[in-house]
């Protein structure tokens, strides 16, 4: 007998099928509705999963590029150098250190006399005292009397003879020589004529003095080697018929011939108007008034000196080392190596570092030509070269500091050039552009790399060329 079922008992798969297919339909509804609805809030025309990147632009441009090499280095007032007194006595007053001495300011004191400073290139070697003395030393002292305010006079040009009297030797008049036919020869070849002898060895006549030019000297009928006109004897010699003996040079001696010189360049003449202004300087900074200049009376300088240190003491003997000096301005001192210091020419524009990131300009002053082995760096380290930077901004109240000098290095004038930032690699090698009017890639060839910049050419590569870049 068949058996019935009640409706608690129907197959659990049919129910299940019944409630998937609705559940299926509802999801399919919500996914669909969300798509539409996320499609209209980002707006029509935008595919999905492509977000907007902004696109910068940048020009190619024209300038020159160079690479540049950083160093470390010193401020400070330069390297000291030591000076020593130039004559014998004892040091009786030294300068404190740290002072400032200019032209004409004592530097020390020697047997309690001032020795004033100088400025030029060439230390005094020799005693200045012979009127027409000639040379570079006595330059210096006419320069420097000048710009102290002194009247040097009339100071012969290069290329001007001046004559500068001789001193004569010994001489002795010669037995059984006299004169026989009214004139005779002196023995400087010129003739006497009668009339009272008069000697002529470095005597001036009236109004002439000594390194007088020649030519001026050779007025009025006057001989421009010095030895005196017609009607004056020669050398002592007497005039014709009076019997008398010409002399001739003793043995060893030398016959008083004026020497003539021509001053060439850098060089100055000891005239009578520049030893009177000797003495009146002399009388003014309380020297022996004596017309001369000695050797280690006046100290010789390139110019103002700051006291960097006192090495000697009061009673010292001066010819020792006294002190030593720096420049006055304060400069940067760099160690190069041989390499480096090799592309840096003397006035070459740096930029300069300073504590605090301060950029200042710079030029470059001097570059050493002694190599150096750093013995702080240990013996296998590279010799170097010094260089020295002067700044163009006063850099008062930092006397010591170190530094970074930028200097420029290889450098490529004229040349097309694009930030790095706009350079495309290509995956087949080398480099591109974009364009920013069509955005084709157009192929460039690059150069040197400076400061952020590329030099770039290529076909269609022009100035004023927009493109891509990233930054």
């Amino acid at each position: 007998m068949p058996t019935e079922q009640s409706p608690a008992q129907s197959p659990p798969r049919r129910t299940g099928r019944r409630l998937v297919v609705p559940a299926i339909l509802i999801l399919a509804v919500a996914i669909v509705g969300g798509g539409v609805a996320w499609s209209v809030h980002r707006g029509p025309g935008t595919p999905a999963g492509d977000p907007l990147v902004p696109v910068q632009t940048t020009t190619v441009v024209r300038t020159d590029l160079a690479t540049t090499v950083s160093l470390t280095g010193t401020l400070g007032y330069g390297r000291a150098e030591p000076v020593k007194g130039g004559r014998s006595g004892t040091v009786t007053w030294l300068p404190a250190a740290g002072a400032t001495v200019t032209r004409g300011k004592q530097l020390y004191r020697i047997d309690d006399q001032p020795v004033p400073l100088f400025y030029g290139g060439l230390p005094l070697y020799r005693d200045l005292a012979e009127p027409g003395t000639v040379g570079r030393d006595v330059r210096i002292i006419a320069t420097n009397l000048k710009a102290l305010g002194y009247e040097i006079g009339y100071q012969p040009v290069p290329g001007e003879k001046v004559v500068r009297p001789a001193k004569a030797g010994p001489a002795t008049p010669a037995s059984g020589q006299k004169s026989t036919s009214g004139q005779q020869k002196s023995t400087s070849g010129q003739k006497s004529a009668s009339g009272p002898g008069e000697t002529a060895t470095g005597q001036q006549r009236a109004g002439s003095e000594p390194g007088q030019p020649a030519s001026a000297q050779a007025a009025s009928g006057q001989p421009a080697s010095g030895q005196a006109a017609a009607g004056q004897g020669a050398s002592g010699q007497e005039a014709a018929g009076q019997g008398a003996a010409a002399p001739t040079p003793a043995a060893g001696g030398t016959a008083a011939t004026p020497a003539r010189v021509v001053v060439r360049k850098g060089e100055g003449v000891l005239t009578g108007s520049l030893m009177r202004a000797i003495k009146r300087w002399q009388q003014d900074v309380e020297l022996p008034v004596t017309g001369r200049i000695a050797v280690g009376d006046v100290v010789v300088l390139p110019g103002a000196v700051r006291v960097d240190a006192v090495t000697a003491l009061r009673g010292d003997d001066a010819e020792t080392p006294l002190l030593t000096v720096t420049p006055t301005a304060k400069v940067i001192t760099v160690q190069a190596t041989v390499t480096e210091a090799g592309t840096v020419h003397r006035g070459d524009r740096v930029t300069v570092t300073l504590p605090g990131d301060k950029t200042v300009d710079g030029t470059v002053s001097a570059v050493g030509t002694t190599v150096a082995q750093d013995d702080a760096a240990g013996p296998t380290s590279e010799p170097k070269r010094a260089v020295t930077v002067t700044v163009d901004e006063d850099l008062t109240g930092t006397d010591a500091a170190d530094v970074r000098v930028d200097l420029a290095g290889e450098t490529r004038p004229d040349v097309l050039a694009v930030p790095v930032g706009a350079l495309v690699a290509l995956s087949e090698g080398g480099y591109a552009l974009q364009r920013a009017d069509d955005d084709r890639f157009v192929a460039v060839a690059t150069g040197m790399f400076a400061k952020g910049m590329v030099e770039v050419s290529g076909d269609g590569i022009t100035e004023d060329l927009k493109v891509v870049t990233t930054s």
